[in-house]
């Protein structure tokens, strides 16, 4: 069910545009790029539907998660080379719970060296307070890149 007002809900609904199309689907989970000032190679893991917290995932989807990351993780790894692949789960709002969502980004020495040496959830919050967006073309190309190595 979608819910209104949801940005996990309006990219998976077509209301908002999914920056690089989505990369990967399944009965329960759609990946596509980060939509946000995350570096290009930023992938979401998101349920089709509108769940807040990991314990109320299906027990399907539950099961699908952890290979769906790991394979997510593959594919990132396979066209960035990151030294450091973060795997966060986000479902933060103001005052209640939002879309669940795992981020899975790949992190570079030069990404770091970029944002001050800053590393985790500090890496992060300065690339979401720099408003910095990825250059789109460069997105589409990895979302077709990830596409490939998903169904190949």
């Amino acid at each position: 069910m979608a819910v209104a007002e949801c940005l996990g809900c309006d990219l998976l609904s077509g209301r908002r545009p999914v920056p690089g199309g989505i990369v990967y689907q399944s009965p329960w989970w759609v990946v596509n790029h980060v939509v946000g000032p995350l570096n290009v190679g930023t992938l979401v893991v998101v349920p089709r539907e509108h769940v807040t917290a990991v314990s109320d995932l299906a027990e399907e989807a539950a099961v699908e998660l952890g290979p769906l990351l790991r394979r997510t993780t593959q594919v990132i790894e396979a066209l960035t080379a990151p030294e450091q692949t973060y795997v966060c789960m986000w479902s933060h709002g103001k005052a209640q719970r939002k879309h669940l969502h795992f981020v899975v980004q790949p992190v570079t020495t030069t990404l770091m060296d970029r944002h001050g040496g800053l590393r985790s959830e500090q890496l992060q919050a300065a690339m979401f307070n720099s408003g910095e967006h990825p250059d789109p073309v460069k997105v589409e190309e990895f979302c077709r890149q990830a596409r490939d190595l998903f169904t190949g």
